[in-house]
């Protein structure tokens, strides 16, 4: 069975294009592809992760709140017993942030130019299907 995978847009953030872009390479790629729409908090994202079961969560950030955002995420679903759900995040973050991020329990993190072969590979060889 393919990958379930939730595309959130957490915070304030009004731009959504490029989780667009990755969704729709996402689900070329063969995977069942849920995308969540602006403004989502850590909660709600948590909540339609758990609803839909999802094997992973991408979140995608520009707006320079990933510090808070994403490891929030990761910290409510290991409250809720879903820790097993792998998230990966992207967006404008400086290298010095990633580093925090992965140390934060994030699996992966992609900036602006990487590929889209890139990212569904790193899905295909990182998030379990069903």
């Amino acid at each position: 069975m393919p990958r379930r995978i939730l595309i959130a847009k957490p915070g304030l953030d009004g731009h959504d294009r490029g989780a667009k872009v990755i969704a729709r390479a996402l689900r070329d790629a063969g995977n069942e592809v849920i995308y969540s729409g602006l403004h989502q908090t850590p909660e709600q994202i948590v909540e339609t992760a758990i609803q839909e079961d999802v094997n992973g969560i991408g979140l995608s950030v520009l707006s320079g709140a990933h510090m808070t955002l994403f490891p929030k995420v990761v910290e409510l679903l290991a409250e809720r017993g879903a820790g097993d759900i792998i998230v990966f995040g992207g967006g404008i973050i400086p290298d010095q942030d990633a580093a925090a991020l992965y140390d934060a329990g994030l699996a992966g993190i992609f900036t602006p130019g990487t590929s889209l072969n890139e990212i569904t590979d790193w899905v295909e060889n990182h998030i379990p299907q069903r």
